[in-house]
């Protein structure tokens, strides 16, 4: 798990990790950072340190490819062949959190939701 927010493209020619700008480069970082911004933890750029110390998103968000490669991943593919702005929200360190720990997911990410609604 991590605290980010991914957006396309997930791989590139050279299926390496390095930025894959897509044409709405601009728009899917909008996006993105629509919903980072209401996320303290995740817009600081580094919450897993614990996990996973070198890691760092500037501003909470990701271009897939340059975090890792991914492909023919579902984000891609749904952008290319169907022109839905999908993106990846991670929503926490831990990939599989406990029950009891969810209403503080919710607390965590509502405003952030609401915030990426209104991008519409």
């Amino acid at each position: 798990g991590s605290l980010v927010v991914n957006y396309p493209f997930d791989d590139d020619e050279q299926g390496i990790a390095i930025y894959s700008k897509s044409p709405d480069d601009s728009m899917f970082q909008q996006l993105a950072l629509s919903y980072s911004k209401e996320n303290t933890k995740m817009y600081q750029g580094s919450p897993c340190k614990d996990m996973y110390p070198t890691e760092y998103f500037p501003h909470g968000i990701t271009n897939g490819a340059q975090w890792y490669n991914v492909p023919g991943g579902m984000q891609d593919w749904n952008y290319l062949h169907t022109n839905c702005f999908e993106v990846t929200i991670e929503l926490g360190c831990v990939k599989y959190p406990k029950a009891e720990e969810l209403p503080k997911y919710w607390e965590q990410n509502r405003r952030s939701l609401l915030q990426f609604m209104k991008q519409v």
